[in-house]
């Protein structure tokens, strides 16, 4: 399966526009038909996914975009129009539930193409077909690109502006043209005086987005950030149900918070193994041929991760998953409690709890009470978050000063279990390269024991304007 990381500028001509001489080299001109498949009720746009089938001089190939940030990642699979290839299919699984894909949309495309600087300048007239006839006709400017950097793709995009394409905002992905469709966007922090139950239920409708949008990326595994990222939206979720819970109904809430605990659960060892490898792959690069007596350790962290990434990918297969996410779709209309307390209160009562926990901490405190702070200090991060709307600008330099000591602490933490882990492997000794990299860990806990101090004085004086 092909897979490739789409970086693109969509520019809209206006009537008569010709495409200025660029230099580079000229494609041949192509002419396809794509068409795209989702569920009845466009579950796969609604986050952002497209699926087609496209068909160029009698060959198919079936074709998977899943948003990546601010990119796109393509997966390509050659197959016959009738179903798509288990290997795509099998990376919807939490979007499609059950439910048969069905063509939705069919478009045909005349491209001119020019390859630059790096990049490909396509220019797209697109016919959207209802049968053979043709319901509706626009035309788009894309600059992706292929071996180039940002900056190529900067120049290129003014170049076009200066002939005189511009941004619009009707720059869609085509098929969300085709169905004038919106493109799915963050959820905005509610305005000031929204209901808490209501700003609660954004808060998690806005997790869910995130989570059901990093899932296909953990099923295909190419990409350790998008395990991170759906476990810090389950984390979220649990964490802006803990913080909420006197404006929630318990038997609603508690229930749903024991899922997403098991889930996290799921999601824990394999996450962690990630951050611990990339750390000892970086580490043992920088010790050089010293290094060689130490992949060992590495062979026997990848073979766990292995192990790890089954749990996962089952988890994320299981009835149990699928009944979890099928109520996560009404979370944002929450089952309040009837009590009504503001959620800039809540975060707090939370601050509140932090400051006691921190204070006890010091110098001589244990690795384990250094972890536990940093827990603490997320709950507040996260209580702040959830009262955005409340607590306005000074909550977010709130949430930044409390990030900032969440990576100290979180330094700590991971320098503590790198060191064990090494010492474990190397307990019947491989000569000097094991004891430089415990040295190595060991300095960076110092650091990070010396550094904390402060970040936490940081975060008391962001924390004073709205406590």
């Amino acid at each position: 399966m092909k897979e490739t990381l789409e970086h693109e500028v969509k520019l809209a001509p206006p009537a008569g526009f010709v495409l200025p001489d660029l230099g580079g080299e000229v494609r041949p001109t192509r002419v396809f038909v794509s068409t795209y498949h989702d569920t009845d009720d466009l579950a796969l746009a609604r986050h952002g996914i497209t699926l087609r089938h496209r068909l160029e001089r009698g060959t198919g190939v079936w074709q998977l975009k899943l948003p990546r940030g601010a990119a796109r990642i393509q997966l390509e699979q050659p197959g016959p129009p009738a179903r798509p290839p288990l290997e795509l299919s099998s990376l919807l699984f939490a979007h499609l539930r059950g439910r048969n894909l069905v063509p939705v949309a069919k478009l045909r495309t005349r491209r001119e193409a020019v390859v630059s600087d790096g990049a490909e300048i396509v220019d797209d007239s697109v016919s959207v077909m209802s049968g053979q006839r043709v319901t509706r006709r626009f035309r788009e400017i894309e600059v992706e690109l292929v071996d180039g950097d940002e900056r190529s793709l900067r120049r290129l995009a003014k170049e076009l502006r200066r002939a005189g394409a511009s941004p619009s905002h009707e720059l869609r992905p085509k098929l969300y043209r085709a169905l004038d469709l919106a493109v799915p966007a963050p959820t905005a922090i509610p305005p000031r005086g929204t209901p808490p139950g209501a700003a609660l239920g954004l808060a998690l409708e806005e997790q869910v987005r995130r989570l059901l949008g990093h899932d296909p990326g953990v099923r295909l595994g190419s990409d350790p950030e998008d395990l991170h990222q759906l476990r810090v939206a389950t984390r979220r979720l649990r964490a802006f149900l803990r913080a909420g819970r006197d404006l929630l109904d318990l038997s609603w809430s508690e229930p749903l918070r024991d899922e997403l605990r098991w889930l996290g659960r799921a999601l824990g060892p394999a996450r962690d193994l990630d951050v611990l490898i990339e750390r000892l792959t970086v580490d043992l690069a920088a010790l050089g041929d010293g290094a060689k007596s130490l992949g060992g350790l590495l062979d026997e962290l990848d073979a766990e991760r292995a192990q790890a990434r089954v749990v996962v990918v089952g988890a994320l297969s299981s009835d149990r998953y699928l009944e979890l996410l099928a109520r996560l779709e009404h979370v944002s209309e929450p089952e309040l409690s009837g009590e009504d307390m503001a959620l800039g209160d809540i975060w707090r009562a939370e601050w509140g709890r932090t400051r006691k926990a921190m204070a006890r901490l010091g110098d001589d405190s244990s690795d384990t009470e250094l972890h536990a702070g940093r827990i603490r200090v997320k709950r507040a991060r996260y209580a702040a978050e959830l009262g955005a709307h409340d607590l306005g600008k000074r909550g977010s330099r709130f949430v930044e000063a409390a990030k900032l000591l969440q990576d100290v602490l979180g330094e700590h933490q991971d320098a503590t279990v790198a060191e064990a882990r090494i010492r474990s492997w190397a307990a019947d000794g491989v000569g000097g390269a094991a004891t430089r990299l415990v040295e190595r860990e060991r300095e960076r806990k110092a650091a990070a024991r010396a550094a904390w101090p402060s970040a936490w004085k940081a975060l008391r004086k962001a924390a004073k304007p709205i406590a």
